[in-house]
């Protein structure tokens, strides 16, 4: 397991939840540096450049929806939300703002790994145009930006993962599940949220999209020649 190797930020304000968590990690190959609030999180981010964060949403003092919000412009490191049953509102909205994945407690250590794994690797893509442009739009995937009308939009993992492959098979129709596959995400809402996202920072009109279209009983497609 040396090549996933990473340094992850994990933020729980429950000590049991952060030393379980924690040890399972490293004995996994992680580095792991724990918070255990959102206001330490933000202090922490500001000195180190980690390469994913496991985020609980429920804590005390500012949610982990919260520190999304007061870092999205500004923060492209990959986030797996950490929320307990029945905050599936709470999963939606951590989607909207930028999280990449979402584990419900409580969880088998063996998936978080997985999880991990799936979205650390799915960072390393070889041969992909990375940069593209059409009409008053550019795709940047190697700054993680979206640029349009000199408007800069910052993308996560998820978003770069998504478009990096429809860029890449132009014209091509991606169904929920297909996408759902590639992020590793089976909720068709959340598939449909993270679209929805894309499209305010793509489109001039999102509730008209030209470009990320729905294809009515197969999926999305990205028309862009």
């Amino acid at each position: 397991m040396d090549k996933f190797k990473a340094h992850i930020l994990l933020v729980d304000d429950d000590e049991g939840i952060r030393l379980l968590v924690k040890k399972y990690l490293n004995e996994n190959n992680f580095l792991v540096t724990t918070s255990d609030s959102a206001e330490n999180a933000s202090e922490k981010i500001k000195i180190i450049k980690f390469d994913l964060i496991i985020l609980d949403i429920m804590m005390s003092g500012k949610s982990g929806l919260d520190f999304i919000n007061d870092h999205k412009k500004d923060l492209d490191t990959p986030i797996i939300l950490l929320t307990a049953k029945g905050e599936a509102s709470e999963r939606v909205e951590g989607l909207e703002l930028g999280a990449d994945d979402y584990l419900a407690k409580p969880f088998e250590p063996k998936e978080l790994i997985l999880r991990i794994k799936n979205i650390l690797t799915k960072t390393i893509k070889t041969d992909q145009k990375r940069i593209i442009e059409f009409e008053n739009v550019k795709i940047d995937l190697n700054k993680l930006l979206i640029i349009k009308n000199k408007k800069e939009f910052k993308i996560n993992n998820t978003e770069k993962i998504i478009l990096e492959k429809m860029i890449n098979n132009p014209g091509n129709t991606f169904s929920r599940e297909s996408i759902g596959q590639l992020i590793n995400l089976d909720k068709e809402r959340s598939i449909d949220v993270i679209i929805t996202r894309l499209r305010k920072k793509i489109e001039i009109n999102p509730k008209n999209p030209k470009f990320l279209q729905t294809i009515r009983g197969a999926g999305y497609v990205l028309w862009i020649e």
